[in-house]
């Protein structure tokens, strides 16, 4: 495979701060063959499991959040199309998704909090002949390229059927992405909204005709590889604050040690947990691992802080500490956020209480 995941770190500041490399991305994820990991070859891949290509993007993650992120979102749509039972949306799109010469996103975050109670879908289909007219907002969504884009997204069907799941790209009629998030940090990663006005849509785009029904089986994958993201932040916060602790800073490895070996336990739970599809039955035991990933995460960027010292105030010096430091606050946000995850967990238990 041609390509270098070292070009990660040497842009990451850039993707962290601007949109300078942000249409590069894709190109160098695909160029070493990462999006190919965890697709059956028969269907163009490299073989493998979730589990695999969840290390892949924790391994991104430790040179860009904002790589992984992009990584999260495309391959994430990937396993929309695996698990679709749409064979020709398949064989349309997932070639050039592997390929990386098309940019695949997830909008599925606002389905995944539907089905959770906690807000209502952002998107609706109203029937035309054999088609169906949408129109809705799609608030955040990340690897919307301007080149060229399909998104997916729950549309509320307001004949009584279930909510569907469908396919919009970015060249039909009605849709409109809007300008570059003005975020904080990972501003590299082709993050906007989407607005959607009277798009008509045939079945040939619709990946699930209940939403229901699929998302409980895709929601492993969603979260499972959302994960990478804290295990890979953690990872490297863990590493640079293990190679700082020397002299009085030594006193900190204990701790590092420490939750470092839990780190890689709660990993292994999950490769377990996505082997065996324990998941789909026990989504609160992914809820529980994300929520406690994200502590992780702050408490070993914390870490790598005490050992750096001030010099993680210096820019000559800080080794990318701020950089990471800004990446770690988006840990708690992402959809669906902690505060979402740790109400979902409360009703779930007061519901086991009745």
């Amino acid at each position: 495979m041609d390509g270098d995941i070292g070009w990660f770190s040497r842009h990451a500041a850039s993707l962290d701060s601007s949109a300078n490399d942000a249409d590069a991305v894709l190109g160098q994820l695909a160029s070493i063959g990462l999006f190919e990991i965890g697709v059956p070859r028969v269907l163009g891949g490299s073989g493998g499991t979730t589990g695999d290509a969840l290390e892949a993007i924790a391994n991104v993650a430790e040179h860009s959040l904002t790589a992984a992120f992009v990584f999260w979102g495309h391959r994430t749509f990937i396993e929309y199309l695996l698990q679709t039972p749409n064979e020709i949306l398949r064989e349309s799109w997932l070639p050039l998704l592997l390929q990386g010469r098309f940019a695949g996103a997830t909008g599925l975050s606002n389905a995944m909090k539907f089905l959770s109670g906690i807000e209502a879908l952002q998107v609706s289909a109203s029937p035309r002949g054999a088609d169906w007219r949408l129109n809705g907002r799609l608030p955040w969504v990340t690897n919307l390229r301007k080149a060229g884009f399909i998104v997916a997204a729950a549309a509320a069907r307001d004949n009584k059927a279930a909510p569907a799941i469908v396919a919009i790209t970015n060249d039909m009629s009605g849709v409109t992405r809007s300008e570059d998030l003005n975020l904080i940090a990972l501003r590299g990663g082709n993050t906007a909204a989407i607005t959607i006005d009277n798009a008509i849509i045939g079945s040939e785009q619709i990946l699930h005709e209940n939403a229901r029904e699929f998302c409980p089986l895709v929601r492993p994958a969603f979260l499972g590889l959302q994960i990478g993201l804290s295990i890979g932040l953690g990872r490297i916060a863990l590493r640079k604050a293990r190679e700082h602790s020397h002299g009085a800073h030594s006193i900190l490895l204990p701790r590092v040690d420490a939750l470092s070996a839990e780190l890689e336990g709660i990993a292994g739970n999950i490769h377990e947990g996505l082997a065996g599809n324990r998941f789909i039955d026990e989504p609160s035991a992914l809820f529980r691992i994300r929520i406690r990933l994200a502590e992780i995460v702050q408490t070993a960027l914390g870490l790598e802080l005490d050992a750096v010292g001030g010099r993680a105030y210096l820019h000559d010096q800080s080794g990318g500490f701020e950089r990471r430091w800004r990446e770690g606050a988006f840990i708690p946000v992402i959809t669906p956020s902690l505060t979402q995850l740790q109400g979902e967990l409360a009703r779930h238990t007061a519901c086991h209480r009745q």
